[in-house]
């Protein structure tokens, strides 16, 4: 029998202690009613994923300050992801209204997501790699998407823990063959869907088909042509099989320095004007290459600045904008804004929240990124010039760049199959490296849990400490100051005026959604994503919302119709002023302005305010605009 014990002693002493002690597991209570209630939930794996290993009766906890609170389940390895199999997703697989991922549920984390891996030992926080002589009570996942999942193994039998928490480490840490990636398992075991219709589908630009579409899409290929020179990757494999380049650029150029120095088509303006890019030539010290360098690329700029080809703009990427140091530096601070383990250091961060947003500079990397997007737009747009972006493999902030460009000019960017297309065109085909920057296969020097992110540290060029909402005043001053102020900063003034000017400009139209979209830069309207920060709130994180949510949308509403009733009322207050305006002037005096209503000015002559002979003739019968005008005399008005 279960009871209470009874603790002796006289009054004053301390309140007796609970001493009730629970036998029983969690899985063990209400068997036979799960047995018969419950149904097991369904692991789903893609074409050629395969199970590794597996744990039940695991506690994905809710919070970490007491992991009390939590949905019990399965918990799952893959050679593709890590996937918590909840007791109570059943009913939600079989809702077909809810919006979900068809690759990653709302508990996966893919293997090349998983940034951290922590383990809880005792109450202390440790980091997990390796071989582990003792393992965890808790695992605590960091995503490098700013998830945090956490789970409780002090229910889980000792070799499952085992067996979970050894093969998470190996798969997600240890180094990998290229050849070992899931995504040759996927393309062997998937079924090769072709389509005939690229407004239907995702566009792989891995035909030269696929480019001739696009070039006659954006009414490019009166001046651009698809070539095949890389077939095969015979040239170079950074360059994509089939690639766009100017129509009187020989193809023979195009080997000479494997593909660098030549000016790759990226995407048309409806204008004329195109979007182009280009990997610089490689260093060199002696004399005679650096002339022939020289020579080479004096002839491909004759080439593209030549009619019917608009004047050239080329924008430097790689010494006039930001560096990967500064963005690896900038996305290591604002990751750490999110990557917490309890309340209570929420709670701390939560005090000075906005100074170490803007020290982390993160914010001003993404709007200096949309700025010099918007540069580049209102070359193409207003002053009808091509623009050829430059950087060293045209890689990285190219793809970038390009993409911003193409999202805020182009609507069918902005669809799905558009976006798709977008990504695997600029991204995938466009040769970012992927297997560096996100560092795939695990092959760092440095343990996986050490490094910083997996951006390779280049030499960057010192740049000057600005705050976050120092920029946007630079605009206010140089106009208060006068130029002689101006003079003392950095920057040109020619290009703020223009980029000024065409902003503004278009921020006045009401916004055309089926053309040119360009997004606020100003300080105080780059945020962070709410929902990303409202995971401390569980009820938040409930699929498909929940009272917080649902909360949360009601004040959104109300805010915008509480702004629509003040905007109603101070129109409508406006209009009983001018009213009330009007008719004091006519209750005072009868004679007006001839000027009136456009002018609200009272005579004091005692002449009429019209001769006679035009009182006269509005009591005639006849028509007066069929009269000739007569003069009026304004008298002192």
């Amino acid at each position: 029998m279960l009871g209470k014990g009874v603790v002796g002693g006289g009054g004053g002493t301390k309140a007796p202690k609970p001493s009730f002690v629970s036998y029983v597991r969690p899985e063990e209570i209400h068997t036979n009613e799960k047995e018969v209630t419950e149904k097991e939930v369904t692991l789903h794996l893609l074409p050629g994923e395969q199970l590794l290993c597996e744990a039940s009766t695991v506690l994905k906890c809710v919070q970490e300050d007491s992991c009390q609170r939590g949905v019990y389940g399965r918990l799952v390895c893959t050679d593709f992801k890590i996937a918590f199999l909840g007791d109570d997703e059943s009913a939600l697989d079989n809702d077909e209204t809810q919006f979900k991922n068809k690759v990653i549920g709302e508990n996966d984390i893919t293997l090349h997501c998983v940034d951290q891996i922590y383990g809880v030992f005792d109450e202390k926080k440790k980091t997990l790699f390796g071989q582990l002589k003792k393992y965890p009570e808790k695992l605590i996942i960091h995503c490098k998407d700013l998830r945090v999942f956490r789970f409780c193994l002090r229910y889980t039998k000792e070799e499952e823990v085992k067996r979970i928490v050894s093969g998470i480490i190996h798969h997600t840490q240890a180094p990998k063959l290229l050849k070992r990636l899931f995504l040759f398992s996927y393309a062997t075991a998937a079924q090769n869907h072709t389509a005939t219709d690229p407004k239907n589908h995702a566009v792989m630009f891995d035909t030269l088909q696929d480019w001739c579409w696009e070039l006659e899409r954006t009414k490019g290929n009166m001046k651009y042509k698809a070539v095949s020179v890389n077939e095969g990757y015979r040239v170079c494999e950074r360059l994509p099989a089939y690639f766009v380049v100017p129509t009187p650029l020989p193809e023979e150029d195009v080997p000479r320095f494997q593909g660098h120095g030549i000016p790759i088509w990226c995407w048309s303006c409806h204008s004329g004007c195109a979007l182009l890019k280009m990997s610089a030539l490689p260093k060199e010290q002696d004399d005679g290459i650096l002339q022939i360098q020289k020579n080479f690329l004096d002839g491909i700029y004759k080439t593209i600045h030549r009619p019917p080809y608009e004047i050239v703009k080329t924008e430097d990427l790689s010494s006039n904008f930001l560096s990967l140091q500064e963005i690896q530096t900038a996305y290591s601070k604002f990751k750490q804004l999110f990557l917490i383990d309890n309340s209570t250091e929420f709670w701390d961060t939560d005090i000075k929240w906005f100074s170490l947003l803007e020290s982390s500079s993160w914010l001003d990397i993404i709007r200096r990124c949309l700025k010099k997007a918007i540069e580049i737009i209102e070359c193409l747009e207003a002053q009808n010039m091509n623009v050829l972006l430059l950087e060293e493999n045209a890689s990285d902030l190219c793809c970038l760049v390009s993409s911003l460009v193409q999202v805020m000019m182009d609507p069918h960017c902005r669809t799905r199959f558009g976006f798709q297309s977008l990504v695997q065109k600029e991204w995938i085909v466009g040769g970012h490296c992927f297997l560096d920057r996100c560092n795939h296969l695990r092959q760092s020097d440095k343990e996986e849990h050490q490094r910083q992110l997996s951006l390779p540290l280049t030499q960057s060029k010192s740049s000057p400490k600005r705050g976050f909402f120092r920029e946007e005043t630079d605009h206010l001053i140089k106009n208060l100051l006068g130029k002689r102020i101006s003079k003392l900063i950095n920057s040109s003034e020619e290009l703020q005026d223009n980029f000024r000017e065409f902003y503004d400009s278009w921020r006045s139209k009401p916004p055309n959604y089926h053309g040119l979209l360009l997004p606020h830069i100003e300080g105080p309207e780059i945020k962070v994503w709410a929902q990303r920060y409202l995971r401390w709130i569980p009820e938040a994180q409930i699929l498909g919302g929940g009272r917080v949510a649902t909360l949360s949308k009601l004040l959104e509403t109300m805010e915008e119709v509480q702004r629509l009733q003040e905007k109603i009322e101070e129109r409508h207050h406006s209009q009983e002023a001018l009213q009330a305006e009007a008719a004091s002037l006519l209750r005072t005096s009868a004679r007006l302005s001839s000027l009136f209503p456009f002018a609200l000015l009272q005579r004091h002559s005692s002449k009429p305010v019209l001769p006679t002979s035009g009182w006269k003739a509005l009591g005639d019968e006849e028509d007066l605009a069929k009269r000739e005008d007569e003069f009026v005399d304004l008298g002192d008005v």
